[in-house]
């Protein structure tokens, strides 16, 4: 992965003696992760900031994180890809969120905490396989014991089907900025809405 996240600790004291600088807010905030190929998934991950505000730190592209144990301790993690191999069993999103939920997830310390899942799809070219990216990444944080939370109902989507949707709900926030941009603010601000709710925030 490239290295573009710098720890802010470990800082050295003119005396040669680590400062230990106190956790803020900020530190113990909600994380929110993405990856992105076109940068869509980067648009939506500011607009979810931007709806959230303060609780949330500033998004991060997971390409960009040299060590996820950085992000330990966040409260929570909103966490949002793209897919691209679509109708694929793993690596569904085509982006470094693939290696990211196979070799780093597990330095999060995920026990517990709520995790809400977004994917960008296409439901008119790939409506079969629409969003199927939010099922792989909401199994592999649930199986390191996250809350998963934010999901949607699939009635308000135009779609043949999706690996995401289970029961009449998507496993997280499914959007089309394709086919369906102009419904894309609307969507993520009634998605925060819900999120304040079920993460506490």
């Amino acid at each position: 992965m490239v290295a573009g996240f710098v720890s802010s600790f470990g800082l050295q004291s003119q005396r040669g003696r680590p400062m230990v600088r106190k956790r803020t807010r900020l530190d113990m905030a909600v994380g929110i992760l993405f990856s992105t190929t076109t940068g869509n998934t980067s648009n939506v991950a500011d607009l979810i900031k931007q709806n959230i505000g303060t609780e949330c730190k500033d998004p991060i592209d997971v390409g960009d994180i040299s060590s996820a144990a950085d992000y330990a301790d966040c409260t929570g993690f909103i966490v949002g890809a793209p897919t691209w191999n679509t109708d694929a069993d793993e690596d569904r999103s085509g982006t470094p969120m693939d290696e990211f939920i196979n070799d780093g997830i597990e330095k999060l310390n995920l026990s517990g905490k709520p995790v809400a899942i977004f994917g960008l799809g296409d439901s008119v070219g790939y409506g079969d396989n629409f969003c199927d990216a939010i099922e792989e990444l909401h199994d592999k944080f649930s199986s390191q014991g996250a809350k998963m939370v934010g999901y949607t109902d699939e009635g308000n989507y135009s779609h043949s089907s999706s690996k995401s949707a289970k029961n009449g709900k998507f496993l997280g926030l499914p959007l089309d900025e394709d086919n369906e941009s102009d419904m894309t603010e609307a969507r993520v601000k009634s998605w925060c809405s819900q999120l304040k709710g079920e993460m506490s925030l």
